[in-house]
């Protein structure tokens, strides 16, 4: 979750009150004006008696009058240097009038003179966390404890300091005292539902902000928090309400409107998820990643009104080092490798460092098998399981043991059936922790993790943080680099990343000798084939496809295939809907850009043996860029549909060449906008060629490197063992060539 994503943590990180002899929970000191009204305040004579210059300076205070309080203890203590009062309500003074290092040195004094006062401890670490030195406020309020266990204030605030430094697991136990003594307080009960939000125990922290809402029904930071969790746990309808009522009670509420827009995304209500990230846009909180929100709706929604200028802003803020931009989102709208890695390497920094929580990872003795991990949300009916589904199948088990860490909801289709079969183990760990998930792996003695997620939805990326095997490998899913120095390789070809751009890798490069995809062979395709009139085609002229998710249409290709309708006449666009407002959209800007609504069709979604099937009517599919066909490419190519692509810079633009080098079509790969629009009319027009390559398709496609799993099976396991290997002699990662 990055930061504009954090729930409230239910209290700002200011210092806590006082505490009576019970809690009061008022978070924050109470500063006040500074002098009264009406200027500097008139010098009255001061006793000649510490006690009464003392009692002076607290009723100044009392009134308001901190400078003149602070005369008077000044004037205490130079009587009486040894008296304790004087030096802990000047502190006190000097923090109404916030002058906080001074204040600082007050409470110094105290402590000095009595070590086991603990209220002066407890005031020592109020103003250290106001100062934003964490480690030393924690340390105060550590004191507090030892002199005191049963400080409810100073544990609550010590539990917000582990909070706020991302230590949830010992926000946990803070709450968790401070609930047991004090269990009518809505905060503990919040702060723990923060941590666990944190932590992905996403149902726990939905009972936890449900109790909080029990003590305190109006809290909009509860709501809002639930909503959160309710939303990753995907109950929409019911993160819909949450932060509906957050809105309804803190209208102004920045991180509410941001949090409504990120859910009516998820809905696919792309217009209604804008109108929220504006109304935040003009509020007076910075959100980090608001403009990637708003950018990421609109290609959505293929909603592309001032599309460009907000890149280019977003370029600039990049640059600039500010992490604004979701490394997946930035694949889908830029062709720049080395942003690219910025952008990882920035959320990687601030979100998912390196922890050392688990110590040293041990190396397992040589001579057993490999025991290979697989970590995904994704092992269902889902395009990441289409493509592995076989390779796990068909992996050498005298010398490897397969391992799935599934971290999806429950789901029980084919593919989750299959899947569950072929792999030796198969762990539901959706529940766990990502500590406890590489815990697990430890335990488990797992020689190479390999993460199938990266950057993509509901990414489990932070449990290769605290290093899950000796061996961690990035696959499949994300087409980039994750920047993180604990991911050791990256599994790739030489035409996704060719040998010049490993440098845009934090990664060490993998190449595999034909292309870095694995496919399934077994991939079904229905019997029966829809007619063109069923499927909503004219019933003659030619048919370009597209049938990549609309958020890779961006205004340069859809201007491309624009032109390509208006040189082959009576052709048409058959695209995926993948949602009626992008849909709404293609159709108004191809009508802006003189061509009639009616050349574009949408098919809709069906059973992949039918959507298989229904792309045999197709002509020609037109690959995106920058963020190419991957599994959608092949898809079409064993269904013996010709993909023409366009190669980019990046791993994303590159794959779809990779798949047609793979399957012997190199024909089909261009290197320029112009040269892809002339070779896409050149086969529309031109039917003998696009014939023979459709048979040359047919024919060797198939028995290609491409749809071979038990080949690509043994390469993959050459390089999986020589990473092994590596590691038992003491080398670092390095660049492997199988």
């Amino acid at each position: 979750m990055t930061d504009a994503k954090k729930p409230h943590f239910g209290q700002s990180f200011k210092p806590g009150a006082i505490p009576s002899s019970q809690p009061s929970f008022k978070f924050g000191i109470n500063y006040g004006t500074g002098l009264v009204a009406g200027g500097r305040a008139v010098e009255s004579p001061l006793p000649d008696d510490a006690t009464a210059c003392n009692t002076r300076g607290n009723e100044w205070l009392l009134s308001n009058r901190p400078a003149d309080a602070i005369r008077a203890y000044d004037r205490a203590i130079a009587l009486k240097p040894d008296y304790i009062d004087p030096y802990f309500n000047r502190g006190n003074a000097l923090l109404r009038l916030q002058r906080n290092q001074e204040a600082l040195a007050s409470f110094d004094q105290v402590i000095a003179l009595s070590p086991a006062l603990g209220l002066a401890h407890y005031n020592r670490g109020t103003v250290l966390q106001t100062l934003d030195r964490l480690p030393e406020a924690m340390e105060s309020y550590r004191k507090v404890l030892a002199i005191d266990p049963a400080n409810v204030q100073a544990r609550f605030n010590l539990g917000c300091i582990h909070l706020q430094m991302k230590q949830f697991d010992e926000t946990l136990e803070c709450m968790d005292q401070v609930i047991e003594r004090a269990p009518q307080i809505p905060e503990p009960h919040n702060n723990r539902g923060t941590a666990l939000l944190r932590l992905g125990r996403y149902a726990e922290a939905v009972a936890a902000f449900s109790r909080a809402l029990e003590l305190n029904p109006q809290s909009a930071e509860a709501y809002n928090n639930r909503g959160e969790a309710q939303l990753q746990l995907r109950n929409l309808e019911s993160a819909l309400a949450d932060v509906s009522r957050a809105i309804e009670l803190r209208p102004q509420q920045a991180e509410s409107r941001f949090l409504m827009g990120r859910l009516l995304r998820e809905m696919k209500r792309y217009d209604e998820a804008l109108q929220q990230f504006y109304v935040a846009q003009r509020l007076p909180a910075p959100l980090a990643m608001l403009q990637s929100e708003i950018v990421t709706a609109k290609v959505h929604g293929c909603i592309w009104d001032n599309l460009d200028e907000e890149l280019l802003q977003l370029q600039q803020e990049i640059r600039a080092r500010n992490p604004v931009l979701e490394p997946f989102s930035a694949l889908s709208v830029f062709d720049q490798p080395a942003l690219h890695k910025e952008v990882a390497r920035l959320l990687v920094e601030r979100d998912l460092p390196a922890s050392a929580a688990l110590g040293a990872i041990p190396v397992r003795a040589r001579g057993e098998k490999f025991r290979i991990g697989y970590y995904s949300a994704d092992f269902r009916n889902h395009p990441s399981a289409y493509l592995i589904a076989e390779l796990i199948e068909v992996h050498d088990r005298e010398r490897f043991e397969l391992f799935a860490f599934s971290v999806s909801p429950q789901v029980h289709d084919s593919m989750r059936e299959r899947l569950v079969v072929a792999f030796d183990h198969f762990l539901d760990v959706r529940e766990r922790t990502d500590l406890d998930i590489a815990r697990l792996s430890r335990e488990l003695g797992i020689d190479i993790a390999v993460d199938l997620m990266g950057f993509t939805q509901a990414t489990r990326l932070r449990c290769f943080s605290y290093r899950c095997a000796p061996v961690q490998v990035s696959y499949l899913a994300y087409p980039g680099t994750t920047g993180a120095s604990y991911m050791d390789y990256v599994i790739a070809d030489k035409v996704v990343i060719p040998p010049h751009a490993q440098a845009d890798f934090t990664e060490k490069v993998v190449y595999l000798p034909h292309s870095y995809q694995v496919n399934d062979s077994q991939r079904k395709v229905a019997d029966r084939s829809s007619s063109r009139d069923e499927l909503g085609l004219p019933a003659t002229g030619f048919v370009f496809c597209c049938f990549n998710n609309n958020f890779k249409i961006l205004p340069s290709t859809f201007d491309g295939w624009m032109r390509i309708l208006r040189a082959v006449e009576g052709s048409v666009l058959w695209l995926l809907e993948d949602n009626p407002i992008a849909a709404r959209n293609l159709r108004r800007e191809a009508q802006a850009r003189g061509i009639s609504a009616d050349r574009l069709v949408f098919a809709g979604r069906v059973p992949m043996d039918q959507h298989l099937a229904r792309q045999r009517m197709a002509d020609l599919f037109l690959d995106t860029l920058p963020y190419n066909a991957h599994t959608t490419a092949s898809d079409a190519l064993w269904v013996g549909l010709p993909v023409l692509t366009c190669s980019g810079k990046s791993f994303a633009s590159r794959v779809a060449a990779s798949l047609l080098h793979a399957v012997g079509l190199p024909e089909l790969v261009t290197q320029t906008q112009s040269a892809f629009e002339a070779r896409a009319i050149e086969l529309a027009r031109d039917v003998a060629q696009l014939k023979s390559i459709r048979d040359k398709l047919e024919e060797q496609g198939p028995r290609s490197p491409l749809f071979n799993a038990r080949l690509f099976a043994r390469h993959i396991e050459s390089a999986y063992t020589t990473m092994v290997e590596r590691v038992h002699q003491g080398l670092p990662p390095d660049v492997i060539e199988v």
